[in-house]
């Protein structure tokens, strides 16, 4: 691990999946390049750890679905980099995790399961190449009292209204400007962790609006390499800039050139908006 990053664990020290996260984070707390932050203390007095913060990326590592710790950085309005959930990693071992706090095989195979998780996250964070494409132009049509648009090139969309721009083996992934306006004002995104593995047409996260939650259908294949933070703190870039600030997440392609069979490009993305808004009369 070459990157500084900064560590948050669980608060819940009294059950086991608080227990384990405590665990990874003393672990990895082991490397010049981490530094642990203290739930407890952050919560009383942040500017303890103002340098860290800022001199390393915040990885959250959350016990259960309670997600104390990445609701503590939230309320904080800290820039999540990693989040890892260690109930989440045990599914994956098929390792049910109990309540009382437990030294046995299947706990340290857990353990041993976030650590990779994390490192793994931190490396293809350090070798991410996405080059930031050059200003967008765009393609508009209207509809009754909506104007969508539609970048002119260099997108490349599935029939759920999702987009992905590559960058080499790089690529963003975003959704339409159709959809941030039937969502309206949005309110949350919920990524995926950094380090998940994915297929074409996977979810990937959601986005929740006062009106709706949208599913986000992946166009491509691969492994998410970083999330949008920007959105924590700031959802409506989706609906003010959805192709560009209001991206969503950064992926390693797997097999673009496969991926791409079964995509449409900006035109005919476009003509495929114009019937389907034809249609549903929106």
């Amino acid at each position: 691990m070459s990157e500084s990053i900064c560590v948050l664990p669980c608060n819940g020290l009294d059950k086991c999946a608080g227990d384990l996260s405590r665990r990874v984070a003393l672990e990895l707390a082991q490397s010049a390049e981490v530094a642990l932050i203290c739930p407890v203390l952050l919560n009383q007095n942040r500017s303890r750890y103002e340098k860290a913060l800022a001199a390393g990326d915040l990885t959250v590592i959350d016990g259960c679905n309670t997600r104390c710790a990445s609701k503590l950085a939230g309320d904080l309005e800290l820039a999540i980099k990693d989040k890892v959930n260690v109930s989440e990693v045990a599914k994956t071992l098929d390792i049910k995790l109990g309540v009382d706090i437990q030294e046995n095989d299947d706990t340290r195979a857990v353990v041993q399961a976030v650590l990779a998780k994390v490192n793994s996250s931190a490396a293809d964070q350090a070798e991410s190449e996405f080059i930031e494409p050059e200003a967008v132009e765009y393609n508009s049509f209207s509809h009754g009292k909506f104007i969508f648009k539609v970048p002119q090139s260099n997108y490349f969309f599935n029939e759920n209204d999702c987009w992905v721009t590559v960058s080499g083996n790089m690529a963003r992934v975003g959704v339409s400007d159709y959809v941030q306006q039937n969502l309206s004002d949005i309110l949350y995104v919920d990524p995926p962790e950094i380090g998940d593995e994915f297929e074409q047409f996977d979810d990937l996260g959601s986005i929740e609006s006062s009106k709706a939650v949208f599913e986000i259908i992946s166009p491509v294949s691969g492994t998410v390499v970083a999330v949008n933070s920007s959105l924590n703190d700031a959802p409506e870039q989706v609906n003010e800039s959805p192709y560009e600030k209001g991206w969503l997440v950064e992926v390693k392609l797997r097999d673009f050139s496969e991926d791409q069979d079964l995509l449409h490009d900006c035109p005919a993305y476009f003509e495929f908006l114009q019937r389907k808004v034809a249609e549903i009369d929106v």
